[in-house]
């Protein structure tokens, strides 16, 4: 019978290590699905190495002026906050508007 060849499996802060990436930014890789593929074995979510190379790969470039191809998405903005949310206080200072926090003056 054949071996099969071992994997091998980085959980996230050694990604994060490995990729000069830190294991928040990570996260949001993996929420917006801009990052690498990844795995969930039991709870925890680890990748592959080969997936590494592979997804660092798709930000090669030879010149700034080389046209991007785009591989990952860009991820969603966050909403901008309405004129409403905010309000300039007698100091110049802004402060926003929360329901459960009020402004101090």
């Amino acid at each position: 019978m054949g071996q099969f060849p071992m994997k091998r499996f980085l959980r996230t802060p050694g990604t994060g290590r490995y990729l000069g990436l830190s294991g928040r930014t990570l996260e949001k890789h993996r929420n917006y699905g801009t990052g690498p593929v990844y795995r969930k074995l039991g709870g925890s979510v680890v990748y592959d190495m080969e997936d590494l190379v592979e997804w660092a790969d798709h930000g090669l470039h030879r010149s700034t002026r080389e046209a991007h191809p785009g591989p990952h998405p860009a991820a969603p903005r966050p909403k901008a906050r309405l004129a409403s949310d905010t309000e300039r206080l007698e100091d110049g200072r802004m402060c926003r508007n929360r329901p459960s926090q009020p402004c101090y003056r």
